[in-house]
């Protein structure tokens, strides 16, 4: 089996509501374990896992306690490809949210935007231009 990255998302509470987002925008279905599942009396995710249906995996949960900053991290996720669906996948997702940059033609030929979306993950796409 190859090895993958696969980004893992810690959220404050909200991990369900978040990874239902994502599933509505770039399809697939969540799987879901809850702290409760495993006999404790903690409210929330414990894992979540999202295979969408163009194979990106997301992997979250929520946080005993929130991290200082929240999701507010170094971490970004970035969706690239030559696939027309990334500009959908950029409205959905960033819906909501707070566009940084707007999706549009960059001076490296291809379209790229990047946004914040309501949960506060920061996100990139590249739309990589055709081939002339």
């Amino acid at each position: 089996m190859a090895s993958k990255l696969n980004p893992y998302i810690t959220f404050g509470g909200n991990a369900a509501e978040a990874m239902a987002f994502y599933a509505s925008v770039l399809g697939g279905e969540v799987e879901t374990s809850l702290f409760r599942d495993f006999g404790t009396d903690i409210d929330g995710v414990m894992h979540a896992n999202l295979v969408t249906t163009l194979g990106y995996t997301i992997m979250a949960s929520d946080a005993f306690e929130v991290p200082t900053g929240g999701t507010d991290t170094n971490v970004q996720l970035s969706l690239s490809g030559e696939d027309a669906e990334l500009r959908d996948y950029f409205a959905g997702l960033s819906e909501g949210g707070k566009v940084i940059t707007p999706l549009e033609k960059q001076m490296w030929g291809d379209e790229y935007g990047s946004f914040v979306d309501k949960f506060g993950v920061t996100w990139m796409v590249n739309v990589v231009a055709p081939k002339e």
